[in-house]
This record gives structure tokens, C-alpha cells and sequence, in this order.
């Protein structure tokens, strides 16, 4: 990055800033207050700032922070080589400014301070580069709309230690005030990941924003840094829910509590790993027609299948779709691998009607259990203080 280099002198020992008054266009001193030019008018005193953060390799992950020698400061503006601006408020004092938000690693910053009398001061520094960088991948997708039971998700590229200090800095906003709370886990692949839940399903309509103002926030011990602030924004869609009833064998879709589908099904065989997961899950994806391999799933060479209308509701395999080779289990017995089974027009016509977001609620005693709380979105097994209990900052 290019440095921006101050027009004032810094002194090496204290990084302390002398600038002459502003000049008029006919060279002579601008008068504070006055008028300028070179004829009697009182001149603008010199002004000196210091600044805590200077040269080339300044600590980034603290505020910046701008002292004034002599007289108050009216304003200071500290900009990034990209035009964007650190926020940040004068002391009751007058003697100091201290930015909102923390210095950026690797970024070169110009700061110009100008007193009550109306001189002026510059100086500039460059923060020390990150040795690792942390991003994070996010869901929902920006601008989409989803259903009542999809929590907002975000997983690390690395590790988060400090994890009360990135949560504090993730902002979510509701058109409706919609109370909800972050909670921590690991990802089924591994990497930390923290999800914002309501305490109840969406009301349908509702708008969220994230706002993850991460730039300058240190994720800890091999974690790295964040460089860069994150935002989204999705919508609450039809107000749907899927009950999938193991033991008799039904798939029903309600919207807004009503009954619009209830079609037979087999899910999978109860007494072992071939059972499926009960509990609240969520449609994480609609991926129409894929190829299924059982070794995959840990269950050898049981089968290896390209599958239609596939609605995936668990990492570890379990979804909804269309099974015709399992046509005389349907609406009487369990019998598949632990996916949920309907015929080719009953599966088109649920595929055709979810949304991705929208809760499946599997009950029954054919299951090998609960699913677990990162298999997927499985936040919504939790009682809501045991969810609450999950955030870093209580």
C-alpha cells in the first residue's frame, strides 16, 4: 500500500506533530478569526497533535487515539488508503479524539486534526500486516428469503478464541424486533461456527440484517485477524412447517397451520444406524437430483443411487426425496437408510412447495435418536435458555 505522507514534521521521540497556520493564496499567514492576507491580521498559532499509533508497522486491534498539545481539538478525520473513515469523538476536555473502532491490520491510515483557532495538523501511519487473516462464510445468502426456522449462521475459516469479543461485534437487526440470541458450537466440519436463533419460528415478513463489524478484531490464538467488516440482509417467507410422524408414516406440510399436503411415506429402518434422526431439523438445501452412495454415510455398499427431488435436512445424509424403489413400504413400514421416502409425484410436489428454512419436525420412536446440534441446524432441540446459555457473553 502507498504511505500518505504528512505535510507536518513528527519528532522522533514523541511523534509529536508542529504545522504551520493555513496559508491565503497571496502566501501570507490566515488569521484566526480575522482576515487573512499580509497585512495586520493576528495569526493562527502552530498547532501540535501526537498521535498513539505511528510509522510503518503501528499495533493494530486498539483504537486510535489523537492529543492535542496546546488549546482543544474541533474535529479530526483519520481515513484509510480506500476513503473510509474510523468514526470517533472528542473529549469533554478538548484535548483528545479516540476512534469508535479499532485500526485495521495492514492499512495505511492519514489523520488531520484541526483546533478551535482553525489550524491544522497531519500525520499518517501504517498498521503492522496480520500473519494469518480470518474470514467467515455466512447463511442464508444475501437478499434471500428462507423459512420460519432458519437461524443465521456463521462459520470461521479459523479457530475464534476470543469469541465474547467477535460476538459483541455482530449486530442483528429485525423489522420487528424479534428476540433471538448467538450461540456457540462446533461445525460438523470442524470449524467454529456460531448461529443466531429466535426463541420462536419467524413470523413470516419479517427482514433481518447483520451487521458484523469485524475489521480490527483480533480472533486470538491462531485465529488471525478480521480485515473487513460483513453485512447480509434475508427475508422471513411463508409461515410453513413439515411433521414427519415415523411411526405412522405421514409427511404433512402446513402453511400458516393449515394442512395442504399429507402424503405417505417410509423413512428409515428402525434398530441401528439405518434409522433416522427425530427432532426439529431444518431444509438446508434443495438439491433435485443427486447421486447417493452409502459408503458415504459410513453404511458399506448398501446402495449407490441417482436420486430425485433431494431436500437435504442433515449433514450427515438424512434427507427428504423421492424413493418409487421403496413404493411398497409407503404409509406401512420404515424401510430405507434413514432418508424419508415418498413417491416420485408426491416428492415433486413437496419439493415444489418448501422452502429452504422451513422446519421439519420428526417424531416418532423409529429413530436412532436426536439430532445432534450441528448435524445441520439443530439449535431448535434446545430449550431456549439452554440455547441462551450458548452465547459468549452470559
Amino acid at each position: 500500500m502507498n504511505r500518505i505522507r504528512p505535510r507536518a514534521l513528527l519528532t522522533a521521540t514523541a511523534g509529536v506533530l508542529a504545522v504551520a497556520a493555513l496559508s491565503s493564496c497571496s502566501g501570507g499567514a490566515a488569521a484566526a478569526g480575522g482576515e487573512g492576507g499580509s497585512g495586520g491580521g493576528k495569526e493562527v498559532p502552530p498547532m501540535r497533535i501526537s498521535v498513539n499509533l505511528t510509522g510503518e508497522s503501528a499495533k493494530a486491534g486498539e483504537p486510535v487515539t489523537v492529543t492535542l498539545a496546546e488549546g482543544k481539538l474541533r474535529e479530526v478525520t483519520v481515513t484509510d488508503s480506500k476513503g473510509a473513515r474510523l468514526d470517533g469523538k472528542v473529549a469533554a476536555d478538548g484535548k483528545t479524539w479516540t476512534s469508535a473502532r479499532n485500526a485495521t491490520p495492514g492499512t495505511a491510515y492519514a489523520v488531520e486534526a484541526r483546533d478551535g483557532a482553525g489550524a491544522t495538523a497531519k500525520a499518517a501511519f501504517t498498521t503492522a500486516a496480520p500473519e494469518k487473516v480470518n474470514k467467515l462464510t455466512l447463511a442464508p445468502g444475501k437478499n434471500t428469503t428462507v423459512g420460519i426456522a432458519q437461524p443465521l449462521s456463521i462459520v470461521f475459516d479459523h479457530p475464534v478464541k476470543n469469541k465474547a469479543d467477535v460476538e459483541k461485534h455482530l449486530k442483528v437487526t429485525t423489522s420487528n424486533n424479534t428476540e433471538g440470541s448467538w450461540g456457540w458450537m462446533q461445525d460438523w466440519s470442524g470449524k467454529d461456527r456460531v448461529d443466531w436463533r429466535p426463541k420462536e419460528y419467524w413470523k413470516a415478513g419479517t427482514k433481518v440484517t447483520l451487521d458484523a463489524s469485524l475489521s480490527g478484531i483480533d480472533s486470538g490464538t491462531a485465529g488471525g485477524w478480521f480485515v473487513r467488516d460483513y453485512t447480509t440482509t434475508f427475508s422471513i417467507g411463508k409461515n410453513q412447517l413439515v411433521k414427519v410422524d415415523l411411526d405412522n408414516h405421514r409427511l404433512t406440510l402446513l402453511r400458516d397451520g393449515v394442512t395442504v399436503k399429507d402424503v405417505p411415506m417410509s423413512a428409515g429402518t428402525p434398530g441401528g444406524e439405518k434409522a433416522s434422526w427425530r427432532g426439529k431439523t431444518v431444509l438446508m438445501s434443495k438439491e433435485g437430483t443427486i447421486n447417493m452412495r452409502s459408503e458415504t454415510v459410513g453404511l458399506g455398499d448398501a446402495y449407490d443411487k441417482m436420486v430425485d427431488y433431494s431436500m437435504r435436512l442433515t449433514w450427515s445424509g438424512m434427507y427428504a426425496h423421492a424413493a418409487p424403489w421403496n413404493a411398497a413400504y409407503f404409509g406401512n413400514a420404515n424401510k430405507s437408510s434413514g432418508c424419508i421416502g415418498m413417491s416420485d409425484a408426491d416428492a415433486k410436489s413437496v419439493y415444489d412447495t418448501v422452502q429452504v428454512g422451513d422446519p421439519f419436525e420428526v417424531t416418532g420412536s423409529d429413530a436412532k435418536g436426536t439430532q445432534a446440534l450441528n448435524n445441520g441446524y439443530g439449535e431448535w432441540n434446545l430449550s431456549w435458555s439452554d440455547w441462551q446459555a450458548k452465547s459468549a457473553l452470559r
